[in-house]
């Protein structure tokens, strides 16, 4: 995550409680709505660690719990599908149960089971991602929570695999331009492709529904070419797309 979105997400912290549901944003979809607590990354955003696993046993999501993940709240591990939609990076099979990158906040899985709903109407079985949880500086301060990578709040998907194998690749299919609107009137990918408006949809769908707090693709910068952001932010009110 750049030092530039940190700027921007610190302004729609200051703003967002001022902002008109119509009003406009920062570059494309960050005002509150009119009952954004009903929104389900902000509901997420909110849960203690107790109330997020009770809420995973109840949808039967698999995970195990990690007992502790420096500047992570509610640390687990996903074990199972969700939706029939299994999550990973692409290390070997033999270093992935103990890579940090594969851990988890609790909150995040119950937004990435939601999308895992939207992933399986498109056949999608498999989601290759780079990393969740990154973790803080070994000096970070004892029971400090973390954002983004650093609270294991983001995750970065690269690659949707289909049950017919197929692979809905980010940098080659997405077709975004840095600096476009990613979603609403007048937004598509150029060259226009099945791959390329598929991935879109799957964005615009997520964020349609608020499953996240912030969605960066392509469109936003070139660190974001092969990769969608998906991310929960604690206890704010307001949602990013770009």
């Amino acid at each position: 995550m750049s030092a530039r979105l940190g700027r921007i997400l610190g302004v729609l912290a200051a703003v967002a409680a001022t902002m008109s549901p119509r009003g406009g944003g920062v570059r494309e979809a960050a005002a509150a709505q009119p009952d954004p607590g009903t929104a389900p990354a902000v509901r997420y955003g909110k849960l203690d660690r107790a109330s997020c696993e009770a809420e995973l046993g109840r949808r039967q999501i698999r995970f195990s719990r990690v007992d502790s993940a420096r500047g992570v709240l509610a640390p687990v591990r996903i074990t199972g599908a969700l939706h029939g939609v299994s999550y990973r990076t692409e290390l070997p099979a033999k270093q992935r149960p103990t890579t940090p990158y594969e851990i988890f906040d609790c909150r995040l899985v119950l937004a990435l089971d939601d999308f895992s709903a939207m992933l399986e109407s498109h056949g999608i079985v498999e989601v290759i991602h780079y990393s969740a949880y990154r973790p803080p500086p070994t000096k970070w301060p004892s029971g400090k929570l973390g954002t983004r990578h650093g609270g294991a709040l983001a995750i970065d998907a690269g690659k949707f695999v289909k049950k017919d194998g197929t692979v809905l690749v980010v940098e080659r299919d997405f077709h975004g331009k840095i600096g476009s609107a990613t979603c609403g009137p007048g937004t598509g990918p150029e060259p226009v492709t099945p791959e390329a408006t598929e991935l879109r949809g799957l964005v615009c769908d997520a964020a349609t529904a608020r499953l996240f707090n912030v969605e960066l693709t392509p469109d936003y910068n070139y660190p974001h070419r092969n990769h969608f952001h998906l991310e929960v932010t604690a206890k704010v009110n307001w949602f990013l797309v770009h």
